[in-house]
């Protein structure tokens, strides 16, 4: 049986319990998804000419999907405390793929800000839920239309025009299983013409001995002029799977910045597509992964530019150690009706083992002329050089080479544009070289999965 199949199965045999436990607007894609996926497949290896993911061995084992919607005994104000020091967050909370919010919904705002439950949201607000869920993502992809299949919660945030929200999102994921489960998680975000506001997503493993499973697919909608900065940082275990993908779209004079950060985990399959649909738009993609052990870590990248006059920026760093293995793919397209693109594309990587493997694909596909831009890619060891430098001065091997890697990571981390989130990631970062748990540090559930 496929890894697709048995998840179709699951749903025709419950798919009363499943649109009974969600909303009319998620259950109406439901139908279109279960068609797509009757001829798809998801990528095996060997798909694409170089070491990436195989999703479908990712899906093959057995999960369980928690389609009654058990909830998970848990207190979020005392269990999971993830707050950045010195930043001001709006915390809300996954424990698998059930929503809990600690603060009190953003929904009743007088400015028309919406920061709540997908299933609630689109039993309150249907019509604007149905004018952008599932619209950005295509259901063509075969992981999309499987998460839009299944997904019966998520998050929605919506800021209306030319608002600007102080405090920055952030959503925790806690994944806390006695069995093995598949997460399915779905983040809705729109920014009207001119809104501004920034989210932190971070992914973190409570039970550290079952292996689980996160299916999470985020759409992003920016208006005009609107500015929308997202991190998404992940810090599981060893057992944990993740397959998550991005889908945006950026309209006229938007500024998006995504950093995608792994410091710790399984196996790791990241997407991001970015459609560039409106002249004078910014984009930055960022992303940074440090693995060791048997890790797995593999981001596979797309920014589309089909209007002219647009900037972006891609920066992509593994650091590998042990038998640990990255992949990178990185497309840049630039139209024929795109004139005056400014696309740079870069993918730097270290292998600190003789046994870690990188495998890097940049690629750029322009049909105009009048554009400046550029990709490449490099993978090798620590300067050996800069390394017998510090050792010259008295710096131990260890030390020498966690100060090292710390600077090749500094301009993915400089990237950051919250000041107090960029300290805490650089603390995070010297942790995970220093041979400590890539955890949060003050986060109880990360605690007690150490214990």
């Amino acid at each position: 049986m496929s890894s697709i199949k048995q998840y179709t199965n699951i749903f025709l045999a419950h798919s009363a319990a499943i649109d009974a436990h969600s909303a009319p607007v998620l259950n109406a894609l439901r139908p279109a998804a279960l068609r797509a996926l009757e001829n798809a497949r998801m990528p095996r290896k060997g798909d694409e000419d170089l070491e990436a993911t195989d999703l479908n061995e990712m899906f093959a084992p057995d999960y369980g999907v928690n389609i009654n919607r058990v909830n998970l005994t848990a207190d979020p104000a005392e269990a999971f405390r993830c707050d950045v020091p010195n930043m001001s967050t709006s915390p809300y909370y996954f424990f698998n793929d059930i929503y809990h919010h600690e603060a009190e919904s953003l929904a009743s705002r007088s400015d028309g800000v919406i920061v709540s439950s997908l299933c609630k949201a689109a039993i309150d607000y249907p019509e604007l839920v149905a004018r952008h869920y599932a619209k950005i993502a295509p259901l063509g992809n075969a992981q999309v239309a499987l998460n839009t299949l299944l997904a019966q919660d998520g998050i929605f945030v919506y800021v209306p025009r030319n608002v600007a929200l102080e405090r920055t999102l952030q959503l925790v994921n806690i994944m806390n299983v006695a069995q093995p489960v598949m997460a399915v998680r779905r983040i809705l975000v729109v920014l009207e013409e001119g809104a501004q506001a920034r989210m932190l997503v971070c992914d973190h493993t409570q039970s550290r001995e079952v292996q689980c499973l996160s299916n999470q697919v985020i759409e992003i909608s920016l208006g005009e002029g609107a500015t929308f900065d997202f991190y998404d940082l992940e810090a599981t275990a060893t057992t944990s799977r993740r397959a998550s993908s991005m889908w945006v779209r950026q309209a006229a004079g938007s500024n998006l910045l995504v950093d995608g950060i792994t410091l710790s985990n399984g196996s790791t399959r990241n997407r991001y597509h970015i459609e560039v649909d409106g002249e004078h738009a910014e984009t930055h993609l960022l992303g940074m992964a440090i693995a060791s052990g048997t890790q797995h870590v593999d981001n596979h990248t797309f920014i589309g530019h089909n209007v002219g006059y647009c900037h972006s920026n891609e920066l992509f760093k593994y650091v590998l150690d042990d038998r640990a293995t990255g992949a990178f793919a990185g497309k840049i397209l630039v139209a024929s009706n795109a004139p005056r693109v400014e696309a740079y594309q870069s993918n730097r990587n270290v292998c600190a083992s003789s046994e870690a493997k990188m495998f890097t694909k940049p690629q750029l596909e322009i049909y105009t002329d009048d554009v400046k831009c550029s990709h490449g890619a490099t993978v090798g060891q620590l300067d050996q050089d800069a390394l017998f430098y510090m050792r010259t001065r008295g710096i131990p091997e260890h030390d020498a080479r966690t100060l090292l890697m710390q600077a090749f990571m500094s301009d993915v981390i400089g990237g950051v544009r919250i000041d107090a989130l960029k300290d805490r990631l650089q603390h995070l970062v010297e942790k995970r070289f220093a041979g400590a748990m890539a955890d949060c540090g003050e986060c109880a559930a990360c605690i007690k999965g150490k214990r």
